[in-house]
């Protein structure tokens, strides 16, 4: 028999396995599915928390902006637009204790204002919207104005420093000179006239800030206001055009060739026998602005439009719609008397031959005979001299040999002639002249007490310095006036950026021309910050001051540096009734100048410069400290004395994010 064996079918054992495979496949598709979701959900709940958790930190400190710049305001608004300083007091009471007076008012207001949520607005608020209050539980107050009762606000206290003015004829005697200073408030020195104040607020700020989802951050901060006021110069006042930040003669409104104001900060007291013509760009004046004109000009593409602007802020929409708003941080005259200018440089003159300069008259041949000496102690020409470097000194040896006293006010030089200014040691100021080719070397040696004098091999030393003394013949300062009869063909310091100007060295340079500045001229020891702010900095005035000064010329730029910026560390005058004096740019273009002192010009001339800074030295506010012999003026008064208030930036000295620590 035959058996057939019967084969099984193909695949017959892998029934089911594609349903298993599916069911699988679906299972995973479930669970990554399930984990996207997981995952999607705890990210969209992350950036939400993150979201409100930043929204609330910048609540937190937009409402320390917000808190701060109102603080200021309020404080501001109680400063009178019209005082007068009787006693020492200042125009906003000490406030001790602050109950109901300025500072407790101000924290009164603040409660009503922030003690409850506020939103933030704005473009930041837009992308992470919030509110904010102040945290009255916390440390929070102005100069110890608890917002609470039995809060104590651990902050240092208020404090007014006035600033004075000294009288020509109670200056002590003294070398260098005693500075005067204020007494207690409500005793001043009887001798010196108190001009304004100083006023300091520091604060404690604390802020919550809320998101939407009541996330809440809080944020402190410490810092303090510094307000200045001062009086305004009453009529009959000698005023030294150094206290000027900026001062121009000659600028009619809407001028015909055109011209505005360069845009940027300017800091300092400005005034101009004119009136200031502005286009629409940035402008931020840190200090009173005044001028003869009563109106500003607003120069826009349709031209130049003479108009008042408004009485608080003078901003000016023109008829296009363009929008002038200069920031005044300090007070706004038009319309003032115009300021009287010098006739001419004789003052300055004078002052090398008898440490005074009160005669305004030019001194004769004669006069410069019996005062001023060259090297070889031969005495100034009867007849005149076309050259030459002389000193005021008497020679008291066998037939006229040294020793030699010095007793004038500083040197003289005949002629045209380049004039290196150089500090050597820590005391002793040197002076470069180059005249009719001949080299002379002035040493002056505060310390030593010695004026030398060298040209080649011929050396002549006397004892004593350069005086600047007042009216009655009393020394008021160790000074120096260089006054060159003729052009000052190039005046720089050692190097660039090489301090030249010595800590003990007062001095005016003046030329009866031109005077061409061809390097840097620094002093050695910056008395004050080339910010905006142009603060002073503790510790570093020790006297030192430069003025140049022409009545006859320009003040010519023409850098020999290898970098193309250009420093004056000075107050820089080009003035004279009449004269038509400016900074002018002779040579190649200048990347940056930068003054630290003041401009004062007759009128504006093309600095050839990319950008410039004029930093204000605040040691010559009011008047009351300048460069010696530097032109003055006497105030005519239009019978108003108003407040001429600055506003330095906030001193933030602490910022803490309460919520990180």
């Amino acid at each position: 028999m035959t058996h057939t064996q019967k084969g099984k079918k193909p695949g017959q054992h892998s029934r089911g396995v594609a349903l298993v495979t599916a069911l699988l496949l679906l299972s995973l598709f479930t669970v990554m599915t399930l984990s996207m979701v997981i995952a999607t959900t705890s990210d969209t709940l992350i950036d939400g928390y993150y979201r409100n958790f930043r929204g609330s930190f910048y609540a937190a400190d937009s409402g320390i902006t917000t808190t701060r710049e109102y603080m200021l305001q309020q404080i501001m608004s109680n400063i009178p637009p019209t005082y007068t300083v009787a006693n020492g007091a200042p125009p906003i009471p000490a406030n001790v204790p602050d109950v109901g007076t300025t500072r407790g008012t101000v924290m009164t207001n603040v409660i009503a204002n922030f003690g409850t949520y506020q939103s933030v607005t704005g473009t930041q608020a837009a992308s992470w919207p919030g509110s904010f209050q102040i945290d009255t539980t916390a440390t929070f107050g102005i100069n110890n104005t608890s917002l609470l009762a039995g809060t104590s606000a651990a902050v240092p206290p208020y404090s007014d420093a006035c600033t004075v003015q000294s009288s020509p004829t109670a200056t002590p005697e003294a070398t260098p000179p005693v500075k005067p200073t204020c007494t207690t408030l409500g005793t001043p020195a009887a001798a010196y006239n108190i001009t304004g104040y100083t006023h300091t607020y520091s604060y404690k700020i604390t802020t919550v800030g809320q998101s939407r989802a009541n996330e809440t951050h809080t944020i402190e901060e410490d810092g303090s206001f510094i307000i200045k006021t001062d009086k305004g110069t009453p009529a009959g006042t000698n005023t030294n055009f150094a206290a000027y930040g900026m001062f121009i003669d000659q600028w009619g409104i809407c001028p015909s060739g055109g011209g505005t104001l360069v845009n940027g900060t300017i800091s300092g007291p400005v005034f101009t026998n004119g009136s200031w013509n502005l286009n629409s760009g940035s402008y931020i004046f840190t200090d009173a602005v005044g001028s003869h004109g009563a109106n500003f000009g607003f120069t826009d593409g349709n031209g130049c439009t003479p108009a008042p602007g408004s009485t608080t802020t003078h901003a000016y929409t023109a008829s296009d719609g363009t929008n002038f708003n200069p920031t005044f941080q300090g007070s706004v005259t038009l319309g003032a008397p115009t300021v009287p200018l010098p006739a001419d440089s004789f003052n300055q003159k004078r002052a090398v031959l008898d440490s005074q300069g009160l005669n305004d008259t030019d001194p004769t041949y004669a006069e410069m005979n019996t005062s001023l000496k060259n090297i070889n102690r031969t005495s100034y020409p009867a007849a005149g001299a076309s050259s030459g470097v002389y000193l005021p000194y008497t020679a008291t040896g066998a037939g006229g040999t040294c020793p030699c006293t010095m007793n004038g006010g500083g040197i003289y030089v005949e002629g045209n002639a380049t004039v290196t200014v150089t500090a050597s040691g820590s005391t002793a100021q040197v002076y470069t002249i180059v005249n009719n080719s001949a080299t002379t070397t002035v040493t002056i040696d505060t310390a030593a007490n010695t004026t030398t004098i060298q040209t080649g091999a011929t050396t002549t030393t006397m004892t004593g310095v350069p005086t600047q003394k007042d009216a009655l013949g009393n020394v008021q300062r160790n000074a120096t006036l260089l006054y060159v009869n003729g052009n000052i063909t190039a005046l720089k310091g050692g190097g660039e950026g090489v301090g030249a100007i010595q800590d003990s060295t007062a001095l005016d340079v003046v030329a009866n021309g031109n005077v061409t500045v061809t390097g840097d001229i620094l002093y050695k020891t910056e008395p004050v910050t080339k910010t905006t702010a142009d603060s002073l900095i503790a510790g570093n005035d020790h006297g030192q001051v430069l003025g140049i000064f022409t009545a006859t010329g320009d003040i010519q730029l023409n850098n020999s540096q290898s970098s193309t910026n250009l420093e004056i560390d000075a107050s820089v005058a080009t003035l004279s009734a009449g004269g038509t004096g400016g900074i002018v740019n002779t040579g190649s273009g200048i990347g940056t100048l930068n003054i630290v002192g003041g401009r004062i010009q007759n009128q504006i001339k093309n600095i050839g410069a990319s950008s410039r800074n004029v930093y204000f030295d605040r040691r010559f506010a009011q008047g009351g400290f300048a460069p010696p012999w530097f032109p003055s003026t006497t105030i005519v008064s239009n019978g108003v004395v108003n407040d001429v208030i600055s506003v330095s930036p906030p001193n933030r000295v602490s910022w803490t994010d309460k919520t990180a620590m």
